[in-house]
């Protein structure tokens, strides 16, 4: 009866019968477990005993080895300091080859950090990781009228104002002295030249680093590096790649003489476009590929709009991108005003950075430093810091401490990031909303119409 009613039974039964006949070593694997399951149902894979033992060796094999690993000693004392009396007179030789410095371990160097000096733009300064790096390849690059000259005759002045020696190869022969004054550049003491060919103006540049007395060399421009061969030639005559080899031969030598000696070499250049690109920008620079490698930052410039309309224009708004860095975060990207007959407008930035980093506050249209009043509206605060240095400076001072703190706080992408609006007033206001001290227009109010908690010192 049981038979009948169950089958699986039976065969459970006629298996432990067989199992217990049956020696263990000549036992079939996985024969119960195969043959206990209805015949409808799919088989299961049978695991082979070799797999099971190739496994059980790696596990084995691994244990051993970690066993034997702890178990070993390691290298005697004696063997160590062989090893390390033959690491220094490999050192002191080649030392003694090619001079002291040439060779040392990380850790015996006196200082690795990066110095830096001021820009002349407070929000491009904090976008380059605190400034221009010393003794470092710098590309500033964009299209046409767009303040690359600007910036770099600004990046000048400042490194004449901390009592360097700067130089500007004028490849272009362009150079304007009145407007180069009046951005705050000693014309006194600049060094200029104006090279004939490419080679004179590459040479010179070298030539300058290795004195290790100048501080900046700016060539402006890599296009206008225009090479002997070419020169000599006839126009129109055939000349491929002259000026990409010239420039790769430079950059070779260049970019480790500048290390060594600490300075900054600054290269203005153009933007060229490529023929037949389909897909992807066909934008290029000038003279091929080697600048790009060895620089180590590089600024694209571009012109985003005008201030003023028609005969009142006063200047140009600009976006300053940083695509390649290698001494600070890159792709971060601020914007600033150039005024034609100031150059980039320095006070504005140094405020408009102040209040977004919080060393400044704003309480409807007055804007305040500490316990210092600056003024009624953003032009009238700026008059305040134009006719005050003194206090321009300590401002200045506050902020760079501000953003060394959080760098990436006047970063467009952390303005959107936390949400705020996006009128064109800072803070996020739009304008034409209703803001205390302000009119419609975002203009401040007259000082009558400005409420009683609003108002400043009479």
């Amino acid at each position: 009866r049981t038979v009948v009613a169950n089958p699986y039974l039976y065969i459970l039964s006629m298996q432990c019968h067989l199992r217990s006949h049956v020696k263990p070593e000549a036992q079939p694997r996985g024969l119960v477990k195969q043959s206990l399951r209805p015949a409808t149902a799919a088989p299961i894979p049978v695991q082979r005993s070799a797999e099971r033992l190739t496994a059980a060796s790696h596990v084995a094999h691994a244990r051993r080895n970690a066993k034997a690993a702890k178990s070993s000693p390691g290298p005697d004392d004696d063997a160590i300091k062989k090893r390390d009396e033959l690491l220094d007179q490999t050192i002191a030789n080649i030392q003694d080859k090619y001079g002291k410095g040439s060779i040392m371990k990380l850790g015996d160097r006196p200082s690795v950090a990066i110095e830096t000096f001021p820009s002349g733009c407070l929000p491009l300064d904090a976008a380059l990781g605190g400034g221009m790096p010393k003794g470092r390849v710098v590309e500033v690059f964009g299209p046409e009228s767009s303040g690359k000259t600007t910036l770099a005759l600004h990046a000048i002045a400042e490194m004449q104002k901390s009592g360097s020696i700067a130089c500007i190869v004028d490849a272009e022969h362009a150079f304007d002295p009145k407007y180069a004054a009046g951005l705050g550049v000693d014309i006194r003491n600049l060094l200029i030249c104006q090279p004939d060919s490419g080679e004179q103006a590459l040479d010179t540049v070298d030539e300058l680093a290795r004195s290790g007395v100048v501080g900046l060399v700016v060539v402006d421009s890599v296009s206008a590096l225009v090479p002997r061969a070419e020169l000599e030639g006839d126009v129109g005559a055939p000349q491929v790649g002259g000026q990409a080899r010239l420039m790769s031969q430079a950059m070779r030598k260049l970019a480790g003489t500048a290390y060594k000696s600490k300075c900054t070499i600054l290269f203005v250049n153009q933007i060229r476009y490529k023929v037949g690109v389909m897909y992807g920008s066909p934008e290029t620079t000038s003279g091929g590929n080697a600048l790009k490698y060895y620089a180590s930052v590089r600024i694209d410039v571009r012109r985003k709009e005008t201030l003023g309309q028609g005969d009142n224009a006063s200047g140009i708004k600009v976006r300053a991108k940083v695509v390649k860095n290698k001494v600070a975060p890159p792709f971060r990207e601020v914007t600033f005003d150039i005024l034609f007959d100031r150059g980039i407008d320095t006070l504005g930035g140094v405020l408009d950075a102040a209040e977004r980093a919080g060393v400044v506050t704003r309480k409807g249209a007055y804007y305040s430093f500490g316990s210092t009043k600056l003024g009624q509206g953003r032009e009238k605060s700026i008059e305040i810091l134009r006719k005050d240095p003194a206090l321009l400076k300590e401002l200045d001072t506050a902020t760079r401490a501000a953003l060394a703190a959080k760098p990436d706080i006047l970063l467009p992408e952390k303005k959107a990031a936390e949400g705020e609006g996006s009128g064109d007033e800072e803070g996020g206001e739009e304008v034409g909303e209703d803001v205390d001290g302000l009119d419609a227009n975002g203009a401040p109010l007259p000082e009558d119409q400005v409420p009683e908690e609003e108002q400043g010192p009479a």
